[in-house]
């Protein structure tokens, strides 16, 4: 098809092959890469977060190791409990499963739920990918203020669209999702529901940081927090009355309007001895947030929210047995919202 072509071209004519030959080249679709058998691709650089590792710590538990941009680089694990016929690696018929998302508190890690409770044994769950990420000793599930500069640690964005998006095109996640946690990670559970419409189809909280704005001891408290392991406790939110507007973008109860449209699981104890309690055994922290919860219930409420339920137990305080009981309670709404069991 060349034979009209001159043997000598012009440099009009030179100019213009030259130039159809790099449109050619760009528009070319690109061969995929190659991918080592066995496993999902791990190894190709991209912006956002790449699978560095891959740990297969127990039955159906498999620990990633990731590296996030919006970590400033930095590598944190992250835990699937892995559903029943789970298998990434068959590309061609990959299942993309429901997926709960179980976040940990303050002082905890990616490691806490299937260390501390029987979510692993839990059968309900054998149809569900459940993710458990690293979320800092006290991250607060928040991209940090840094006194106006961002960046590092931006743990919300590395959850809600990094790690979202690795695990929905690489390690069969789907969009159907609900999330649940504790203490931080329950504050953190509703957050992420409250601010990123449409994400998650219901929220569930145990003994969660539900209005941290509720009074002065609840400030001071939070705030004590947020210096732990010496940090400074501006960079998190900033100052609770010059950054007041930051602080309600992460309170709870000023995005309640915002949870009005799916189910929501309340729980907390009053922070006296309880039946799962050692002899004595009180809590300051859980009875400050007991008062938040009640009071974003009530917020809750007032906004027309429809399907609220709230296990506000009585004597308890901030501990394990409490928070594995109110999983298993709060299960049949959680999958429910996810059609898992109907």
């Amino acid at each position: 098809m060349f034979a009209n072509i001159p043997t000598v071209l012009t440099p009009l004519r030179a100019r213009l092959l030259l130039v159809l030959a790099v449109l050619l080249a760009v528009l070319a679709p690109t061969a995929p890469g190659a991918v080592a058998a066995g496993k999902p691709e791990t190894g190709t650089a991209r912006p956002g977060a790449e699978v560095v590792a891959v740990t297969r710590v127990a039955d159906r538990q498999v620990d990633l190791s990731v590296r996030s941009t919006a970590l400033g680089g930095r590598t944190v694990d992250v835990r699937l409990l892995t559903p029943d016929g789970w298998d990434p690696n068959d590309r061609r018929h990959r299942q993309h499963w429901p997926t709960l998302w179980l976040l940990h508190g303050c002082c905890g890690d990616y490691t806490s739920w299937t260390s501390m409770t029987d979510v692993a044994e839990t059968d309900s769950l054998r149809d569900v990918l459940v993710v458990m990420p690293e979320a800092g000793w006290n991250g607060w599930y928040s991209d940090w203020w840094n006194h106006g500069q961002g960046g590092d640690p931006a743990w919300e964005t590395f959850h809600t669209k990094e790690l979202r998006h690795l695990l929905e095109r690489d390690w069969g996640a789907g969009s159907n999702r609900v999330v649940a946690g504790l203490s931080m990670g329950g504050q953190g559970a509703l957050l992420y529901a409250a601010r990123h419409p449409g994400m998650f189809k219901a929220t569930a909280a145990f003994s969660g940081s539900a209005h941290p704005l509720l009074n002065e001891e609840s400030i001071d408290r939070i705030m004590g927090f947020f210096a732990g392991q010496d940090n400074d406790p501006l960079r998190v939110w900033g100052d609770p009355v010059a950054q007041r507007r930051i602080w309600q973008a992460h309170d709870p109860f000023h995005l309640a309007k915002r949870l009005r449209s799916i189910p929501v699981y309340l729980s907390c104890g009053d922070g006296a001895t309880g039946p799962l309690d050692p002899p004595g055994a009180t809590s300051a922290l859980e009875a400050d947030f007991n008062r938040q919860n009640h009071a974003l219930a009530a917020e809750l409420e007032r906004v027309g929210a429809r399907h609220v339920t709230t296990n506000f137990y009585g004597p308890g305080t901030h501990g394990w047995a409490y928070w594995e009981r109110e999983l298993h309670a709060s299960l049949p709404m959680l999958l429910g919202a996810l059609g898992v069991g109907d």
